[in-house]
């Protein structure tokens, strides 16, 4: 299975906005992270990757994002219009949440009236009215990561990578925010990337699960999530979704063992 598996990849990519091409990373101390990784993501589909600790899921998002030049193949994205929301929030302690939000608008130049408006679309979008003046040492996990999430969404990109961003949540916590990035994502329709070690996150919040093996990562299996969006809490509980965990947990047993 692992030895053969050839990726789901689009061919007529008009509509892909983000595209792997036979990509390799081996780093200067001669670590090779990842080998020949190939998929696609179109505008409106949510792929998850997981996979071992250390296989090269977030050195893919590096890749893509420019901030790591890969060996081999070829990356393509437009950087331009693209969101990457990090493990860590990444919030400057000095500025309030609107301001923390309003950043990446500032940076790229966008007027002072237009930045504070596409704040305030975004702050309501992940459901941080009336947080506005706080600042993040007054701020919960969960609001952090909201905040953080707005920050990208302000520039309404394209692409958006998820660097593994619920992972130091409590489990109700994060379970709240999967809710919500799927409102978000059903809402504006981008092209998302998401990482995960959670097999239940992955299936819940993907159209696609990719699952990486371990270093040099390589894509070994690729499963098509069948629930439409939007999508309900509980079927978190359903014994469909509890087998469709079960395929993705098991493709990754069978490539460790």
């Amino acid at each position: 299975m692992t030895e053969h598996f050839e990726p789901e990849i689009a061919h007529s990519n008009n509509a892909a906005r983000l595209e792997f091409r036979n990509v390799s990373m081996t780093f200067p101390d001669g670590t090779e992270a990842l080998k020949e990784v190939s998929f696609s993501v179109a505008a409106g589909e949510f792929v998850t990757i997981v996979g071992p600790s250390g296989c090269g899921k977030s050195t893919l998002l590096r890749v893509a994002s420019g901030l790591t030049t890969h060996s081999n193949g070829e990356c393509m994205s437009d950087r331009k219009s693209l969101g990457y929301v990090f493990q860590d929030a990444t919030l400057l302690p000095w500025r309030t949440v609107q301001r923390n939000v309003e950043l990446n608008a500032e940076l790229q130049g966008v007027p002072e009236a237009e930045r504070r408006e596409r704040a305030r679309q975004a702050i309501d979008l992940v459901g941080l009215t009336g947080n506005e003046k706080k600042y993040p040492k007054q701020l919960s996990g969960g609001m952090k990561m909201r905040t953080s999430l707005a920050r990208s969404l302000v520039m309404k990109p394209s692409v958006f990578m998820f660097d593994e961003p619920f992972g130091a949540l409590d489990e109700i916590s994060r379970e709240r925010l999967q809710d919500e990035l799927l409102r978000i994502f059903d809402h504006e329709g981008f092209a998302g990337l998401f990482i995960t070690h959670s097999v239940p996150e992955a299936v819940f919040l993907s159209t696609r699960v990719l699952c990486m093996s371990a270093r040099p990562g390589r894509i070994i299996a690729d499963f098509s999530i069948p629930w439409e969006y939007p999508r309900q809490h509980d079927i978190r509980y359903s014994p469909e979704f509890a087998e469709m965990c079960g395929k993705v947990s098991e493709s990754l047993r069978e490539a460790h063992a």
